[in-house]
């Protein structure tokens, strides 16, 4: 794929999951909540671009720290969602006013990265993007879902850092 597509496939899938979470939905634990981020992965990691053939270490290092702030940010979006279990059973989930921080760290984080990259004369392609969307998601889902395992049926809303415990209103998709 090209870099443009690429970069518009990672606008269009954070875009769509960043929406989704900030809206109390029901987390269904069985469901493959992995698939996603690993055929984001897939995507990103058959692409010959992701180091720059002519600074293999440096792009490499890049790299590693991208997938470093991608799984940060996936397990810092984890923690500061809510997560309840409703009287029927239902395990519930929204993102908090501390999850748009982690998202604005992250992304923060992740222009200064492709701003080291620039001045060092990295060639940056938007597969290392990808992998670390990926990696965030993967993280993220991972985390959640072990969160919604761990509550009993007649547990209490479990607290999300930032989390006033207010009262949520549901909403059907």
């Amino acid at each position: 794929m090209s870099g443009l597509v690429n970069a518009l496939l990672i606008v269009a899938v954070a875009a769509i999951v960043i929406l989704r979470q900030f809206r109390a939905r029901a987390i269904n634990t069985d469901r493959r909540w992995w698939l996603i981020p690993v055929i984001l992965a897939v995507l990103a990691l058959r692409e010959p671009g992701i180091l720059d053939v002519n600074h293999h270490a440096e792009s490499a290092v890049l790299l590693a720290v991208e997938l470093f702030i991608g799984v940060a940010t996936g397990v810092g979006w984890a923690w500061t969602t809510r997560i309840w279990t409703e009287p029927d059973g239902v395990v519930w989930t929204k993102s908090t006013k501390a999850s748009i921080a982690v998202w604005i760290v992250g992304i923060t984080l992740r222009i200064g990265v492709y701003a080291v990259g620039a001045v060092l004369g990295l060639h940056q392609d938007s597969s290392a993007l990808m992998c670390a969307l990926a990696a965030t998601l993967l993280v993220r889902g991972g985390i959640l879902v072990w969160r919604a395992q761990s509550l009993d049926t007649a547990s209490r809303p479990a607290p999300a850092y930032g989390d006033g415990m207010r009262s949520v209103r549901r909403e059907r998709a």
